[in-house]
């Protein structure tokens, strides 16, 4: 053992300095609302919450996902321990945290957002958007048929009364009393994932019948490990249960400014909640107006798969001018031409994407979303998801983009 200062091991241009005094400067009080006295009920004394929002922050800088590997770093890594200055936490906190404040933690997106705007990093004339898939939770083997769910929930059940009944009479049972509650909230939980599940199966075979247009011959499954997700076509070809993680950035900059997590595997209906997204972050109106300094949503990128011919009309007729590619088919083999069910706002963008100048700018979708999503997907611990629902999935993605922007224009946030 030799004597030294933990500050004197982090060296003065190291990142972790920089997120630091990004984190000094955000607006965290929204993430103290829980912790105040209300009325009869007292207040409860909590680590603070821009420590917290900064240990996520620089987890997820490092690709970090797991709350339990986060709080041994805080014990051993010098820069999760000059973050913590000797204050100690444990992870319970931390998960509780990264998944507590949905609310809270969205606003804080924004005030980035607002703050990069204000420096004149970000914009949003253009933007750029994608979904990634990403591996939840949750294995091929839990997704059950109603009749197999039914008896999975009944058996649950019964397993919940009986540990109940061992409960109320302990000379059957030599299992000290937290032995017994940690069984007894095994079971509740597990109960709770079927009868989730079993809920679920209606919106699924609704979601069915809507893609095909008819009823489907196989039946819905759902997952009893989680039961909001999907199983989806992945990057290399095969299947497996997913969350599809919407983003949207801006191409200048290639700041991330809108995040969004859907159950289903495919695009077609994303655009339009984005773009409403992000103009409202934004303080912008419907099409090329927009209010705030970075101005409104001009142009939109987007892929193949989110091409929805009513979309499109809208947001041309909104005054946003969509970028993508139309579809040639062996009937309607020039797919810029005008086509029986367009009208004059879906014509206009086929005519354009048939220009230059159009094929040029459409090159910047690729340029910009692809490699964000591969910086998320490597870096930032978007690779596979270590929570379950929708809501939890959404906030451990707010936390990747975050640092992605932190990180990305931290020495400009932070001057």
């Amino acid at each position: 053992m030799r004597p030294c200062s933990l500050d004197e091991l982090i060296a003065a241009d190291h990142d972790v300095r920089t997120l630091w005094a990004v984190a000094e400067r955000l607006d965290v009080a929204a993430f103290h609302a829980p912790l105040k006295a209300r009325g009869e009920r007292p207040g409860r004394a909590a680590t603070d919450p821009r420590l917290l929002v900064a240990l996520w922050l620089w987890a997820a800088t490092r690709g970090e996902g797991s709350a339990r590997r986060v709080a041994r770093l805080c014990e051993t890594d010098d820069t999760y321990r000059w973050l913590c200055g000797g204050v100690g936490v444990n992870h319970h906190t931390l998960s509780d945290f990264r998944v507590g404040h949905a609310a809270a933690l969205d606003d804080l997106f924004t005030s980035v957002l607002a703050m990069m705007m204000d420096r004149g990093l970000v914009s949003v004339r253009r933007i750029s958007q994608d979904g990634m898939r990403v591996r939840a939770s949750a294995g091929r083997s839990s997704f059950r048929r109603r009749e197999t769910l039914d008896r999975h929930l009944a058996a649950a059940r019964e397993q919940v009364r009986l540990l109940k009944r061992q409960a109320d009479d302990p000379d059957n049972d030599d299992r000290t009393a937290r032995e017994r509650a940690a069984r007894e909230r095994a079971a509740r939980e597990r109960d709770e994932r079927v009868a989730a599940a079993i809920a679920r199966l209606p919106a699924l075979e609704a979601a069915k019948a809507r893609h095909n247009g008819k009823p489907s011959k196989q039946p819905p499954r759902a997952s009893t490990t989680d039961a909001q997700a999907s199983v989806m076509k992945m990057p290399d070809g095969g299947f497996a249960p997913a969350y599809n993680v919407q983003l949207a950035q801006d191409t200048g900059s290639r700041a991330i400014v809108g995040v969004d997590v859907t159950d289903r595997g495919t695009d077609y209906e994303q655009s339009e909640p984005m773009r409403a997204q992000v103009q409202a972050r934004f303080g912008g109106g419907g099409g090329g107006g927009g209010g705030g300094g970075g101005g409104g949503v001009e142009e939109h990128l987007v892929d193949g798969g989110f091409v929805k011919l009513e979309a499109i009309g809208r947001a041309e007729a909104s005054g946003v001018k969509v970028y993508a590619p139309p579809k040639a088919t062996k009937a309607r083999p020039d797919p810029y031409t005008r086509h029986a069910k367009d009208t004059d706002a879906t014509a206009a963008w086929r005519a354009r994407m048939g220009t230059e100048d159009a094929k040029a700018i459409y090159k910047l979708r690729a340029a910009t979303a692809e490699t964000v999503n591969a910086d998320l997907r490597t870096y930032r611990g978007l690779g596979r998801l270590l929570v379950r629902g929708l809501a939890k999935v959404r906030s451990v993605a707010l936390w990747s983009a975050l640092a992605y922007n932190v990180m990305h224009f931290g020495a400009a946030l932070a001057g």
